[in-house]
């Protein structure tokens, strides 16, 4: 995996822990959904890293 593959997936997760928290701060339930969809995509992404390497 390349240190840009990490700082992207590591930039989104973090974008989505913030909308995730605005969005219970302001009972927006569709921002805190929008965060933890953008989570689970940046886990998927590092997943899918994480086997590549696997097999290098």
């Amino acid at each position: 995996m390349g240190l840009d593959d990490k700082i992207s997936n590591a930039a989104e997760e973090a974008k989505g822990k913030v909308k995730e928290s605005a969005g219970k701060a302001t009972d927006d339930e569709r921002l805190e959904a929008e965060g933890k969809r953008d989570q689970a995509s940046a886990n998927l992404k590092q997943a899918g890293e994480n086997v590549k390497d696997a097999f290098k």
